[in-house]
């Protein structure tokens, strides 16, 4: 599982594009999403 988000600019790693961006959050494991907010607006994510 990852999130991945449209419309935000944050570090590629965070996109959470499984198998391309990053290698995706395992069944039992945690991970805590960090980068600057550089932007207003209205923006969209989902897993």
């Amino acid at each position: 599982t990852t999130v991945h988000w449209h419309g935000l600019i944050l570090p590629f790693q965070q996109d959470g594009v499984p198998g391309i961006s990053y290698p995706g959050i395992a069944p039992g494991e945690t991970f805590t999403y960090r980068f600057p907010i550089v932007q207003s607006g209205t923006f969209w994510y989902h897993s």
